[in-house]
């Protein structure tokens, strides 16, 4: 299984963009935009916090596991 995130749907969803999230997080740009374009291959807690206050969300908002094709669970 591979983990991946909503962020670009729950930013399209409360119309951020990349600075805007930025601004309200403190997060660097580049950890936003990683995630943004599935680029990430770790993320730290603070990192998910930080995301579930901004968009008033929980971590399985945020987070999701998706199977990946071909192998057995």
């Amino acid at each position: 299984m591979k983990v991946k995130n909503n962020l670009r749907i729950l930013m399209a969803k409360h119309k951020m963009n990349i600075q805007d999230v930025h601004e309200k997080t403190g997060l660097s740009r580049t950890t936003i935009s990683k995630l943004y374009n599935e680029e990430s291959t770790t993320i730290a807690f603070e990192t998910i916090s930080k995301l579930c206050k901004l968009f008033d969300c929980d971590v399985d908002d945020l987070l999701y596991l998706e199977k990946e094709e071909g192998k057995e669970e």
